[in-house]
């Protein structure tokens, strides 16, 4: 080795000693540094993290979405109407100019839930009509008027003028139809009697009326008063309509009999046939009683709208129990409920045979 060059090796040795104590003295100073700061009650606070970026691909929500681009780009739609599920076509759909069309060219927003079914908030208990109008262009409508203005309330929603018209024209049309304010009820069972009158809050007259009922011939004038008890049934009926319910039976065992009631019992009976006895036979009479009927038909309006609870009605009602002399014989039972005062006026028609009704040579016998 030269003396140059152990000249050269000895600096590049000093430079390299140089450069490790300048490093060993840099972590020297930063030690007591940090030492310095901790006896002062100082903490180093390290340096935070950086923000974390926002995940790109989020988890789908379970809720209903709401969609703006229509529903164009699909061939069938399902349909959740108020929890009623249908399943159509979009060709279906948009067929007129309505709500569901504009729902599926994009011009409405739609909110189509997580399993694909797009969600209507109406009742669809007449969504199938609704659907049924769009696919065959008419429908039959319900028979009744509520039905049928809950479904003129839809068409109006879903903007489909073709049912709205099917709608109004149908209800005009049942507008029109004349319906008569005077109905009499026929009973068809004693039970089905019964619990009309113990249910009707007005007075109640009935009649009974079967003439088949019958073992004996009738009278020359029977027939004849038959028919005028009848006509003044209807005529009561017509008179008093809305303020006391006239009821016909025809299946009982009366030939023809008057009941009235009040307050849900009988109050009055008038019975209008009677058996006639002559020499040879019996013979059934009916009468026509139309004084005492029409007294009995005024009596109980005293029950109209629970005016007799009074003790003025009451005894207003019992002054008009006498019956008119000639007439027939009333009696007085105490069959009501609650109390002996609460009786049925039966009034019957007496047994006897009129002069001319009696053959030629024939005598007159009565037998009450």
């Amino acid at each position: 080795m030269t003396e140059g060059e152990a000249v050269l090796e000895f600096v590049t040795d000093d430079s390299h000693s140089s450069v490790r104590r300048d490093s060993t003295l840099e972590v020297f100073d930063c030690v007591s540094l940090m030492s310095a700061e901790a006896s002062s009650g100082r903490v180093v606070s390290e340096p935070s993290p950086a923000p974390s970026s926002p995940n790109p691909n989020p988890s789908p929500s379970h809720g209903p979405e709401k969609i703006g681009g229509g529903l164009a780009g699909s061939k069938y739609v399902k349909l959740n109407v108020g929890g009623s599920l249908h399943y159509t076509t979009v060709q279906t759909l948009s067929k007129e100019d309505n709500l569901l069309r504009s729902m599926c060219d994009g011009s409405t927003e739609v909110t189509i839930d997580s399993e694909g079914w797009v969600v209507l908030d109406r009742c669809g208990r007449h969504f199938p009509l609704v659907l049924n109008f769009l696919r065959d262009g008419t429908v039959p409508l319900p028979e009744t008027q509520r039905e049928l203005e809950e479904v003129l309330n839809e068409a109006q929603y879903y903007r489909l003028q073709g049912l709205i018209q099917h709608c109004l024209s149908t209800l005009q049309k049942r507008s029109e139809v004349f319906e008569g304010g005077c109905h009499i009820p026929m009973i068809t069972s004693a039970k089905e009697e019964q619990r009309m009158i113990s249910t009707c809050r007005k007075p109640v007259v009935k009649l009974q009326n079967n003439r088949g009922n019958n073992k004996y011939s009738y009278t020359s004038n029977s027939d004849d008063n038959l028919l005028k008890n009848i006509e003044l049934f209807d005529k009561l009926g017509l008179r008093f309509n809305g303020r006391v319910l006239f009821i016909k039976d025809v299946l009982g065992d009366e030939i023809c009999c008057w009941s009235f009631y009040g307050d849900g019992r009988k109050i009055a009976e008038v019975c209008c046939t009677s058996i006639v006895y002559a020499t040879e036979k019996k013979q059934t009479k009916v009468e026509f009683p139309e004084a005492r009927i029409f007294e009995e038909t005024l009596n109980i309006l005293i029950y109209e709208n629970g005016r007799s609870s009074g003790h003025g009605g009451m005894a207003l009602l019992e002054s008009g129990g006498v019956s008119s002399p000639g007439v027939g014989q009333s009696e007085e039972d105490g069959g009501g409920v609650g109390g002996g005062d609460r009786r049925v006026r039966r009034i019957h028609v007496r047994r006897h045979i009129m002069h001319d009704e009696r053959g030629h040579g024939q005598q007159t016998v009565y037998k009450d």
